[in-house]
């Protein structure tokens, strides 16, 4: 099956962006620290690294991202510790 010329160049752009798109969401995405002023990236490892610090400090999971300025705080104090 041969694609008319015309329609190569936007079939290989889709391609290249979902495959950008695949790889970027499997790498996760970063989260500025704003207190160590540095990156993190929110992947697999990283989520539990949260679960292990809501687990050792007796909180309900919540989403990072909804919890209270305090609590993301003692959050990067915890991961910069370990």
């Amino acid at each position: 099956m041969r694609l008319p010329h015309r329609l190569v160049t936007p079939v290989l752009l889709a391609a290249l962006a979902a495959a950008s798109a695949g790889i970027s969401a499997c790498a996760g995405h970063r989260v500025y620290d704003p207190y160590y002023g540095d990156y993190h990236r929110w992947n697999h490892s990283e989520d539990g690294l949260y679960r292990q610090w809501e687990g050792e400090t007796r909180r309900d999971h919540v989403d990072f991202g909804r919890r209270p300025a305090e609590e993301q705080h003692a959050y990067y104090d915890w991961r910069h510790k370990h």
